[in-house]
């Protein structure tokens, strides 16, 4: 009999010891693909950053912003241990080419493919037409196409929790909330002048809801102004447990990725997996070779 048991408690060991090395197996083959997948997206970005230079303000600021979330991809795939840092790699990467595909549509340019919502794009709106209001005795700008007034982009999504509209502006005023996690007391004031009334934007039939959300507008129609879906450069890093360093302003989590100041880089999305034509490359010289 107690060779039996002993039979039997072999058998067991020997049963989850093979459970356990293919889990194992099984999570290392996820992570060398999740790596894969986020290189392959950092050099395509790069591919862009590198080659494409802009031929105006609006052009030049956008692959700014592209080539500052370029070096924050690479600071984090150099340190990237776990499938979701590395998917957050690739949320990097991917928010930068939202940004070269900008710069692209302001130099004329066909920006290729569309991207996929990553931020809650669709929900936060588009800017339909040119706006100019004055809050507090501040003058904003807001434009669906790139201007020398309005050199700024944003791809859209949520800021602290609130919605910004897709557009070109005359000066980054989601920054701030960026940096401090929480809009300012104006902030009311602006949203509701810049945006109210533009029919392309679902919560702008209402108004601002200091408490939370857009009164009669996006609050009716699904949003919820207390959700934690993430920031272009907020609070995406803290599932990873890592911190960029200062990635804009946002804090990136409780851990340390040591990545030191990365000049304002956020998160992104999926590009669809295709290819830009030949080898994963956007194209060279001009960036224009599809």
């Amino acid at each position: 009999m107690t060779a039996l048991l002993v039979v039997i408690l072999l058998v067991v060991i020997i049963g989850v010891a093979v459970v356990v090395m293919r889990q194992r197996a099984a999570n290392g083959q996820r992570l060398d693909d999740a790596k894969a997948d986020a290189r392959r997206w950092v050099e395509r970005l790069g591919g862009q950053v590198l080659n494409l230079t802009g031929t105006n303000d609006a052009a030049k600021q956008a692959l700014a912003d592209a080539g500052e979330r370029y070096n924050a991809a690479g600071s984090q795939m150099e340190q990237a241990r776990t499938t979701e840092q590395c998917r957050l790699v690739t949320q990097t990467a991917q928010e930068g080419l939202y940004y070269v595909r900008a710069a692209r549509t302001a130099m004329g340019l066909d920006p290729g493919p569309d991207l996929p919502d990553l931020n809650g794009q669709s929900r936060a709106g588009k800017v339909d037409g040119d706006r100019r209001v004055e809050v507090e005795g501040h003058e904003y700008e807001a434009s669906a196409q790139p201007g020398t007034g309005t050199p700024h982009y944003y791809p859209g999504g949520y800021v602290a929790g609130r919605p910004v509209p897709q557009g070109w502006y005359s000066e980054p005023w989601w920054k701030p909330a960026l940096v401090a996690g929480a809009w300012g007391i104006g902030a009311g004031l602006l949203f509701n002048a810049m945006f109210s009334g533009m029919h392309s934007i679902p919560y702008a039939a209402g108004g601002w809801d200091a408490g939370g959300g857009w009164d009669g507008g996006y609050d009716g129609g699904g949003f919820d102004g207390g959700q934690g879906f993430g920031d272009f450069g907020g609070d995406q890093g803290q599932q990873a447990g890592w911190d960029g360093g200062d990635q804009g302003g946002g804090d990136q989590g409780s851990g340390d990725w040591g990545g030191g100041d990365q000049g304002g880089w956020d998160g992104g999305g999926d590009w669809g997996g295709g290819d830009w034509g030949g080898g994963g490359d956007w194209g060279g010289g001009g960036g224009d070779n599809w």
